[in-house]
């Protein structure tokens, strides 16, 4: 099996080694994914080497017209680069001759595959998966999501406050493109002096106070329907994505089971309470609207309402997360007594829907 980077092991290798013939970008961070196929084209093409550069879609391309494009010479220059977006949606009768250009690439060509998920079934994505160099795209870590904002407000030239910090987390989740977009209009509108807070996050996103997705996650728990709604149409009006709130909401959910388990486990009431944003007196009273139970049926409900926002089917993007709203605060949020990671671990009792994988992100660059 070929070597496992990140996109920055992946800049820092191309720093000292020429590229190899075949690489799998894949996960499901669309920034990283982005940032690994530039740091591919500056190693291979260099300044100026469009004339080498081919560009495929996995659902519009024929596996012959890639293998023959990879086969071919370089012209007046040592390598060509050929991508292939969305290579999940490559048709398995497309992929039969792309399994034998596997097995003896041409070297003087890198030839590259995007995805946010293959199905590793496939006789193909394991060929690739065993002879492709693989990029590592998949969403950061807490702790590499912390210090990968901080490293980009540096490079930005703006400085954080703690509140802030957590403000932008809370608004846009763990979205990269979402964090990045936000920091931008920040160091636009506000001084190189001064540190920003996280008022100032709120008033760049014109949303209001009491409308972010800690007060959305509070009213379901609480099952105020109405409550619940208001800040979602508020949110709406003010031009959020219908993805990137059921993003942050994902992430705002995920970040209540990791301090459940955290606590569970032995974990500081203090630490919970820096990393929820609240008073510690509060912190278990608040956690105990969450169990473990619960926290498994969500998932399930919202790993529903993104498949039916990225899938379409004739649903309109409000209708869906109102529909998802009524059936979060309709979920009873009991506390089993003397509850456990490892009770957590059995899954809930009751089956919410069958859901099938769920890909994130969105096609970008086409």
């Amino acid at each position: 099996m070929a070597a496992t980077l990140n996109p920055y092991q992946l800049e820092a290798t191309l720093n000292k080694q020429a590229p190899g013939p075949l690489y799998l970008v894949v996960g499901e961070d669309d920034l990283l994914r982005d940032h690994a196929l530039a740091v591919l084209k500056t190693a291979v093409l260099g300044d100026d080497g469009g004339f080498n550069y081919d560009l495929f879609y996995g659902d519009e391309a024929a596996g012959a017209d890639i293998r023959n494009c990879a086969s071919e010479l370089p012209a007046f220059a040592e390598r060509r680069l050929v991508v292939v977006k969305a290579a999940e949606e490559l048709p398995a009768r497309e992929t039969e001759t792309l399994v034998e250009y596997l097995s003896d690439p041409v070297e003087t060509t890198t030839l590259v595959f995007m995805s946010q998920k293959l199905d590793g079934r496939l006789k193909f994505s394991q060929a690739l998966t065993r002879r492709a160099v693989l990029i590592d795209c998949s969403p950061l870590r807490e702790v590499q999501l912390n210090a990968w904002v901080t490293r980009e407000a540096e490079r930005l030239g703006i400085r954080l406050d703690e509140q802030a910090h957590h403000a932008l987390r809370e608004a846009v989740g763990g979205s990269l493109y979402g964090l990045r977009r936000e920091m931008e209009k920040l160091a636009a509108y506000t001084s190189p002096a001064c540190s920003v807070t996280a008022a100032d996050v709120q008033a760049l996103r014109g949303i209001e106070p009491g409308a972010s997705i800690f007060d959305l996650t509070l009213a379901i728990a609480e099952g105020q329907r109405g409550r619940a709604l208001s800040i979602l149409a508020r949110n709406l009006e003010a031009g959020e994505a219908p993805l990137r709130l059921l993003g942050s909401l994902a992430w705002q959910y995920r970040r209540i089971w990791k301090v459940k388990e955290s606590l569970a486990g032995g974990g500081r009431d203090g630490d919970a309470a820096r990393t929820l944003r609240m008073d510690p007196g509060r912190v278990r009273s608040f956690l105990s609207r969450f169990s473990f139970e619960h926290l498994h049926a969500v998932s399930r409900l919202l790993f529903e309402a993104d498949d039916h926002l990225k899938g379409g089917g004739g649903s309109r993007p409000k209708i869906v997360l109102e529909r998802l709203l009524f059936r979060l605060c309709e979920l009873v949020p009991n506390k089993p007594a003397g509850e456990t990671p490892t009770q957590a671990g059995r899954g809930p009792t009751r089956v919410v829907s069958n859901v099938r994988t769920v890909r994130s992100g969105s096609r970008t660059g086409r």
